[in-house]
């Protein structure tokens, strides 16, 4: 049996609010296995985030257990267990791209010529070679976000977690990126989470795809993916892509109608 490095069990998380509390998640199971592409979709508010900030412990969940490696999430970070990616870039512009990626590695302590040795090979992983001297407001949308991956890789975590790094792009530079992420995957062996919006999106990068339900956020379907490894973008229109697609559309759905 693969080796699982993230753990959940019955993880609820129960925001305290003027207004009440607020059921983020109730009842999360799931384990992920050691270089899993987990793709979490579902409505605005189920969820999908809370729980990739909890593995992250941004979140500090309020029943259940939930282990990272074999560790607490606060353990983990304390590890370097993972890099983070947010929504948005969040690269300084005061700091050139090389700058900003040797940011978490000048606070960890590691020397000039770790950090300039990193930067160059985490460069070349997310294709920015030659432009590690630019300063983020010279390069477009799609660059700052590889960038901003760049920075997550920089440490060598083997968990790379990610909240909806491509949603505010285009469609042309979402799939372009799209193919730059399997393609990166399939190089570093990483364990990814990945939250997203986009069924396509979710269908074509991951190898297993959970499907949550509207708050409080429940899984409602988990699908191991039957599509090769390989993945041209024109594998969209198969006819396995379609039937996965359609899967998941009927988790989201059946998530709806269970909340009626």
């Amino acid at each position: 049996m693969d080796q699982s490095v993230i753990s959940a069990r019955d993880l609820d998380l129960t925001f305290q609010t003027k207004d009440g509390p607020v059921h983020a998640l109730k009842g999360v199971s799931l384990d992920i296995e050691k270089g899993d592409f987990v793709s979490f979709i579902g409505p605005s508010g189920c969820g999908k985030t809370t729980f990739l900030r909890c593995i992250a412990a941004l979140e500090q969940p309020t029943g259940g257990s939930l282990t990272v490696n074999g560790l607490t999430p606060e353990e983990a970070r304390r590890s370097r267990a993972y890099g983070y990616v947010f929504q948005a870039a969040g690269l300084y512009p005061w700091r050139t791209i090389a700058g900003n990626i040797k940011l978490p590695l000048e606070i960890m302590g590691f020397s000039r010529e770790e950090r300039e040795a990193r930067v160059n090979k985490v460069l070349q992983l997310v294709d920015l070679e030659g432009f590690g001297g630019k300063y983020p407001w010279q390069l477009s949308g799609g660059m700052q976000q590889r960038a901003s991956i760049a920075r997550a890789l920089a440490f060598d975590a083997d968990i790379l977690l990610m909240d909806e790094p491509f949603g505010a792009l285009d469609e042309i530079v979402r799939d372009h990126l799209n193919e730059q992420l399997l393609a990166l995957w399939k190089r570093t062996q990483k364990t990814i989470g990945f939250v997203t919006h986009s069924i396509p999106e979710a269908v074509y990068l991951s190898t297993k795809i959970v499907v949550m339900s509207p708050r409080p956020g429940r899984i409602s379907d988990v699908i191991e993916s039957p599509l090769p490894p390989e993945r041209p973008l024109e594998i969209r229109d198969s006819k396995e892509f379609i039937e996965v697609a359609h899967r998941v559309r009927e988790g989201l759905r059946a998530g709806h109608s269970d909340d009626d």
